[in-house]
């Protein structure tokens, strides 16, 4: 298979493209994904396509663009929602959790709701708090709903492919600082199936569980740490409703350490599901507590002075790493 090297937003592009040409019935709605081509890029020359039929813009009103997604599904369509920024998706919050999340198990089974809520999550640079917010953990928190979190353009395109087929509402996130990433994407047909986490680095030592653009910080770390003769080995979650815990605890029962890297708050985060998890079902293995390293606990600031201060980086990583190796 050719391998060519493009950019993420160039993969989700390639991904909704190669769906909507295979399914009539797929289409695109939200803030400036038409005429402005999408406020990150990702759907350029998509209006020139497949028209405005398909390629929709819509008011600054998530609540209702995201309803009338749902009972687009409902009745047969298959919509992908864009969010320009899920921090703006809290407006539409009441329709992904009491509409699309539940309306399968309420309507005993006689509606799905095959959606895709997508867009930008997390830190951008100097956004301040209120656009700056990671809520993977609300949505995966809530049955019904799945959530995907690609880290690379590969992942990216196989996994919005294999979102856009599931017959399940499915929330996926990527990172505004990553649009531009460029990695290998093959050309033709391929899936990424929602649920497996990809093991990116072979290790011994300790494993380091992250997802999105913080596995930046968990291969950074892993390379550094390998100059001190120190084995990481790197699981990519790629989904975080549902977790791959096999894979998961495979790892713990090699390397019998763990730290997670996970931009969010710490309560209540998907770190703090998979360190019960791993003790929940490794106890035994482990040799050191489990470590997470998330958002410090404050509403991200403004000056780049605090946003590093506050975030997840590679120092507090291998910190960490080392702070489970040598109790």
């Amino acid at each position: 298979m050719n391998m060519r090297e493009i950019q993420f937003r160039e993969a989700l592009r390639e991904a909704m493209s190669e769906e909507m040409r295979r399914d009539e019935n797929i289409f695109l709605m939200g803030e400036e994904v038409a005429e402005y081509n999408g406020a990150y890029k990702v759907s350029q020359g998509m209006l020139d396509e497949f028209g405005p039929d398909r390629i929709i813009d819509t008011p600054i009103a998530e609540l209702g663009f995201a309803g009338i997604g749902i009972g687009a599904a409902m009745n047969g369509l298959r919509p992908i929602i864009e969010f320009m920024t899920f921090n703006f998706s809290l407006v539409a919050i009441d329709q992904l959790i009491n509409g699309a999340a539940k309306m399968y198990s309420m309507s005993g089974g006689q509606y799905s709701v095959p959606i895709v809520f997508r867009g930008a999550t997390g830190n951008a640079g100097q956004l301040a708090a209120q656009h700056s917010q990671n809520f993977e953990n609300w949505y995966a928190n809530t049955p019904g709903l799945k959530v995907v979190v690609p880290s690379n353009p590969y992942d990216a395109k196989g996994l919005l492919k294999a979102s856009i087929r599931d017959n399940n509402p499915v929330v996926f996130m990527e990172s505004e600082l990553m649009y531009g990433d460029k990695g290998e994407v093959p050309d033709g047909e391929y899936i990424v199936p929602i649920g497996k986490a990809d093991v990116k680095r072979k290790g011994t030592d300790v494993t380091l569980i992250s997802f999105g653009k913080l596995m930046k910080v968990a291969l950074e770390a892993a390379d550094e740490l390998a100059k001190d003769n120190i084995s990481a080995e790197v699981i990519d979650l790629r989904s975080v409703r549902p977790l791959d815990y096999p894979t998961i605890i495979e790892s713990i029962k090699k390397t019998n350490r763990c730290v997670i890297v996970e931009e969010a708050w710490p309560l209540a985060s998907i770190s703090t599901d998979i360190a019960y998890n791993i003790q929940k079902a490794a106890f035994d293995y482990l040799d050191a507590p489990v470590i997470r390293i998330n958002n410090q606990d404050v509403p991200l600031g403004y000056a780049p002075t605090l946003i590093e201060a506050t975030l997840p980086n590679v120092k507090r990583t291998i910190e960490a790493v080392k702070s489970v190796l040598y109790k």
